[in-house]
């Protein structure tokens, strides 16, 4: 059955990733779409399981892993002032949309803390992608939305820590905040030492493709690491790819992980997230959710778009940093599965939040191409489907 479902993933993610180019949308809006028909929601031929989902993270690995080795690292240097700005400014604004919305729901002050955190969370995999498919990944807004997306994961993930202490959780934050400061320093020093050896003493190995193995290795070690200390995975792959970036090898890695990346577990990746979605008993709480839908994508908007118009951006290249940092992904779905076992949050709040993660995902590539746009104001679209 999963071998027929991952034929269907593949063909049907291909089809629709067209279809979207040809409406002048990017791909990757089709493919999210087209896992929502193909799941449970509507079709019921392809089912959540834990093997697709292992596959779907690989593929998210892959894909910021892919990001990493294409940064622009002087561009990421000179953007690292309005990455802060960027991120700082794109979770205050959303943390204090969501508090407010917190207690007029009646929530609890941690309670509403919670949700406000929940709503700051960034995950610019879906961007990543959208950006490529524009041929804005290397752009200076690009550069400084993966920064901004770096500060954003470390700055909730101990805001998170931080709360869940206040909250009577097991998290110790002085623990937190030293494993983050360890894994960052530790991954910096392995990127400047370690990785070029490695790639240097694989090379000549008499074996076929030891140099994209040995790609594969260190993105997947920085990527395990980074969950154990807390920090995103995808975070992880991102700098394991600009490790890479750094040496004498990317080119060779790049054409190789890209054509791996892009022939089958991206595809899946992009499709996973619309089978993995249910609308079962969602009717009663429409409302709620396309409130809150509301309050995620214009806060997430308005705060990282200020940041950069502080930054000194222009006003179109700060709304599609802003819209580029609207969908909320997997990061804020592991946030609010934590706050559900923590009870901060009770199982039908849980569902509505998926339903808005959801809809953050499907808009992001949207709002993206309406601002990501050439100087005679016609989209450029590069379909990486």
């Amino acid at each position: 059955m999963l071998i027929f479902e991952l034929a269907l993933i593949l063909l049907a993610s291909k089809i629709a990733g067209e279809i979207s180019v040809r409406l002048g949308q990017p791909a990757v809006l089709g493919k999210l779409l087209i896992g929502i028909i193909l799941g449970p929601a509507v079709l019921g031929l392809v089912s959540e399981t834990k093997t697709l989902e292992e596959i779907s993270q690989i593929g998210v690995i892959l894909l910021m892993f892919i990001a990493g080795l294409e940064t622009d690292l002087d561009e990421f240097k000179r953007a690292a002032k309005a990455s802060t700005l960027v991120g700082i400014s794109g979770i205050i604004v959303p943390l204090f949309g969501g508090y407010f919305a917190g207690l007029m729901m009646h929530m609890t002050t941690i309670q509403a803390m919670f949700l406000g955190l929940l709503l700051s969370a960034t995950s610019v995999s879906i961007s990543v992608q959208a950006l490529k498919e524009l041929n804005q990944l290397k752009s200076k807004e690009g550069a400084a939305i993966l920064g901004a997306a770096v500060i954003d994961d470390v700055i909730v993930i101990i805001a998170l820590a931080f709360l869940m202490s206040m909250a009577g959780g097991e998290v110790h934050l002085g623990m937190m905040i030293v494993k983050k400061v360890l894994y960052f320093a530790g991954a910096i020093l392995v990127a400047w030492k370690v990785v070029p050896w490695v790639l240097k003493k694989f090379a000549p190995l008499r074996v076929t493709e030891s140099i994209i193995s040995a790609a594969l290795i260190i993105c997947f070690l920085y990527a395990y690491i980074a969950e154990l200390t807390g920090v995103a995975a995808i975070i992880g792959a991102y700098i394991a790819g600009i490790a890479i970036n750094l040496t004498n090898y990317k080119k060779e890695v790049f054409e190789k992980i890209e054509t791996i990346s892009y022939s089958f577990f991206v595809p899946v990746f992009f499709t996973s997230i619309g089978v993995a979605a249910t609308f079962d008993g969602m009717s009663k709480n429409i409302g709620l959710i396309v409130i809150l839908s509301i309050l995620a994508i214009l806060t997430k908007f308005i705060g990282a778009a200020l940041g950069a118009i502080i930054a000194r951006f222009s006003w179109k290249g700060s709304f599609g940093i802003g819209a580029a940092m609207v969908s909320r992904g997997e990061v804020a779905l592991i946030i609010a599965s934590i706050g559900l076992e923590a009870k901060l949050i009770n199982q039908e709040l849980f569902s509505i939040l998926i339903v808005v993660v959801l809809i953050t995902t499907i808009v992001t590539p949207i709002m993206m191409k309406w601002f990501f746009k050439n100087g005679d104001g016609n989209e450029t679209i590069k379909n990486t489907a």
